[in-house]
């Protein structure tokens, strides 16, 4: 995302305001959100059940 530069982003953000509304995005954000913590609490909790089992194996 570091390419898109600030032109990019604005050309984004009124975009994403002309297709879904000034009402409809802080909604789309929050869900955004919430996808992203959940999907990050998951990719943790697989890395550290890898970790539990090697150490299980070496035992």
């Amino acid at each position: 995302m570091a390419n898109i530069g600030v032109p990019g982003m604005i050309l984004i953000i009124l975009l994403a305001l002309i297709l879904f509304g000034p009402k409809k995005l802080p909604e789309i954000g929050r869900a955004f959100g919430e996808t992203l913590r959940e999907f990050k609490k998951s990719t943790k909790d697989i890395a550290n059940d890898d970790v539990e089992t090697k150490d299980v194996k070496k035992v």
